[in-house]
């Protein structure tokens, strides 16, 4: 937890912050699978979380499991069933009080990611998300942030790239994730935020980071390591 500390004044801070399960406190993408249940659902979201599946081929699959003309049903539960964490207003006016650039890394799906940040007035193009497309058979899930030439994880939305893009003699790079989204961003991170899934794949790597449950917790440890700074 010395990204901050080394960054000195010559370092600008950046936040790479996850949605399903982060800024939100549940994943999404599961509860829409689980509230409409096609067959079959479990088994795909198995591989995914056990890595078996890359993310962009299990959430394509997920989703082509479920008839486009369910579509406003679908959008309508997305948005009604999320619930915001705790303190993620009071990280916002903490980023833009200390000029802390944020950006909304997220592995989920435009239709519920944006009308959900739209409350909080981040821009949208702070906002990097997978698309969706209702027009055939089958929701089809489309990637407009595809992985770079340095990752060959097959993500879908590609968080390492997006990192890569300020690099880490010019910024310290903060990481807030949750899952198997976040796996590949963590080992670039200079400070990483992590629960759930994530806390348990960082253990595994030996990556140091600070465990969190609210957004409060974040905001009180990024003060107290200016502080220490």
């Amino acid at each position: 937890m010395n990204g901050l500390r080394e960054a000195g004044e010559a370092k600008k801070r950046v936040v790479f912050c996850d949605f399903d399960g982060t800024i939100t406190e549940n994943d999404n993408i599961v509860a829409i699978i689980r509230r409409f249940n096609p067959p079959g659902w479990e088994t795909i979201v198995g591989d995914i979380v056990g890595e078996r599946k890359s993310i962009r081929e299990g959430v394509g699959e997920l989703f082509r499991l479920l008839p486009a003309a369910w579509k406003d049903e679908v959008i309508e539960y997305s948005i009604a069933n999320a619930r915001i964490r705790s303190g993620f207003a009071e990280l916002l006016a903490y980023c833009r009080r200390e000029g802390v650039e944020f950006y909304v890394t997220s592995g989920g799906i435009d239709f519920f990611v944006y009308p959900l940040l739209v409350p909080f007035g981040i821009p949208e193009d702070h906002i990097y998300c997978n698309g969706s497309d209702f027009s055939g058979e089958r929701i089809e899930i489309t990637w407009p942030h595809p992985c770079d030439e340095h990752c060959n994880n097959d993500c879908g939305m590609c968080k390492t790239a997006i990192i890569r893009r300020f690099p880490n003699n010019a910024y310290t790079r903060i990481l807030i994730g949750d899952s198997v989204t976040d796996f590949e961003g963590a080992k670039l991170a200079d400070v990483v935020f992590a629960r759930s899934h994530l806390t348990e794949k960082c253990r595994e790597l030996g990556l140091p980071f600070t465990e969190f449950d609210t957004f409060h917790d974040i905001v009180d440890r990024l003060q107290r390591l200016e502080e220490e700074a």
